[in-house]
């Protein structure tokens, strides 16, 4: 429960900050083009609110607020957050809604072109600004820690599909198309995804391995057991209560050699072998007794302090897993260097890091569009599962950067209803010199909202059938 708590209020901490940032862009940008701003609500607010300088308490302790044009506040939903712009159509405002009005020259749409761009581009700009500010934050207080890949003992371990295109296990990628691998990192996999040529050292050669002309798909390549992955000898960590590898007689500490007489250096080998088992009882026309025959497992454990080998018999569950944590404190003895950064240095390298998530990000998009690519979307539950289970700020703040980023991605997208959909609509305006008709207008919203709620649905049915089932 603590757990849960600590990530939720990283979650909601991140959101808040992230949120302002990204409407106060709008909010300024309309302010310095002479824009009303009616509402600046940090949280939605349908029905009521939970805080709003239109509260009679509240004008009454500080009057000045009584008179501004804006009312600021926070509302109780905690999806988003939005600013009301006197003269625009909007969630707040339909085409009816401001024909029924005398236009007023404080108005959005009575501004030129240009000035409105600029207001609806505010809020994806600032969450950009922001990042860069985090990570050059995060380089001048923290610094970098790396894993040069020359320092990699034992190389990588590789999947089939990896074997096939010409890789083996120990090799070392140093080079894609030709540009030198800084270090061991989460991009690492996307940037051999969309490479052409990659460079590994094997045996101490330096070996280019020609990529297929289509390329790699990136959740191909991040399925168990992954394209490539560091060699873990398979030491158990934790065995879960009630699984089939404490029914065994399987403890933290023993090292399993075979899974079903293959012999087993790495926990890749036994990710494949239960993987060759799972295919079977899931393949059409698989009788009961085949079935039952694939479950049943013989496991060779050398157990902690022991002499010789202990061979085990395993009754497997339909999931077919083990029910084992592997031990991963092999992986500290691999050397990592750190990098630190003068405040002059840190702001180039937080904008080199900035640009590599960005770019990364937006690669990774063209696979929101296949079916695997639409299982991963995920809402708030995802998010928040992806910060620490302590409050780490270095974490914390890596983390809010990176949702910032994704933040302004997501908002350029032309989607009706997003940041995008409306520069879209004024640059159709601009070269046309002319706005859509109120009627196009809120329809052209309406789509948005409902392709909106559409995706908030999706993500969230994905996030209840991944943690809940």
């Amino acid at each position: 429960m603590e757990i849960i708590l600590i990530k939720a209020l990283q979650l909601i901490f991140c959101l808040s900050l992230l949120v302002f940032i990204h409407e106060g862009g709008h909010f300024l940008f309309a302010k310095f083009s002479g824009v009303k701003v009616e509402k600046f609500y940090l949280f939605f607010n349908p029905y009521f609110h939970i805080f709003s300088t239109r509260d009679k308490w509240f004008t009454r302790l500080f009057p000045y607020f009584k008179d501004n044009e804006t009312e600021y506040g926070i509302g109780w939903l905690p999806l988003g957050g939005y600013v009301s712009i006197a003269g625009m159509v909007d969630e707040t405002k339909s085409a009816e809604d401001i024909a029924a009005r005398e236009p007023q020259e404080s108005d959005f749409n009575q501004k030129p072109v240009w000035r409105r761009f600029l207001i609806m581009a505010g809020g994806v700009l600032f969450n950009l600004i922001a990042a860069l500010v985090i990570y050059s934050a995060i380089m001048y207080t923290w610094g970098r820690e790396i894993v040069p890949m020359r320092n990699l003992p034992n190389g990588l371990n590789y999947n089939h599909i990896a074997h096939e295109i010409g890789f083996r296990n120990g090799d070392i990628p140093i080079k894609v198309d030709g540009e030198e691998i800084e270090g061991y990192s989460g991009a690492l996999m996307m940037d051999i995804s969309e490479a052409s040529v990659v460079t590994v050292l094997r045996d101490g050669n330096a070996v280019d391995i020609e990529m297929p002309e289509e390329g790699v798909s990136l959740l191909e390549m991040q399925k168990e057991p992954r394209f490539f992955s560091m060699p873990i000898k398979p030491i158990v960590g934790l065995v879960a209560e009630g699984t089939p590898a404490e029914k065994s007689g399987i403890r933290k500490g023993d090292t399993i050699l075979e899974v079903g007489s293959v012999p087993t250096y790495d926990i890749s080998d036994v990710t494949l072998e239960l993987g060759r088992r799972q295919d079977i009882i899931e393949a059409e026309g698989c009788s009961h007794e085949d079935s039952l025959r694939a479950l049943s497992l013989s496991v060779v454990v050398l157990h902690a302090n022991a002499a010789t080998p202990d061979t085990l018999q395993m009754q497997l569950s339909d999931d077919v897993k083990l029910g084992v944590m592997w031990d991963d404190t092999q992986l500290k003895d691999i050397q990592t260097e750190h990098i630190s950064y003068g405040f002059l240095q840190s702001i180039p390298a937080g904008f080199q890091l900035a640009w590599n998530t960005l770019s990364d990000y937006v690669v990774s998009l063209k696979y929101l569009f296949n079916k695997e690519g639409v299982q991963q979307v995920g809402s708030f539950l995802t998010i928040g599962s992806l910060f620490p289970n302590t409050w780490d700020w270095h974490a914390f703040w890596s983390m809010t950067a990176f949702i910032s980023i994704i933040l302004a991605v997501m908002n350029i997208l032309p989607i009706p209803g997003l940041d995008g959909g409306h520069i879209v609509l004024l640059l159709y305006e601009g070269i046309m010199r002319r706005q859509p008709s109120p009627r196009v207008m809120d329809v052209i919203e309406k789509v948005g909202l409902l392709l909106l709620l559409g995706l908030m649905i999706l993500a969230i049915g994905n996030d209840i059938l991944r943690f809940f089932f």
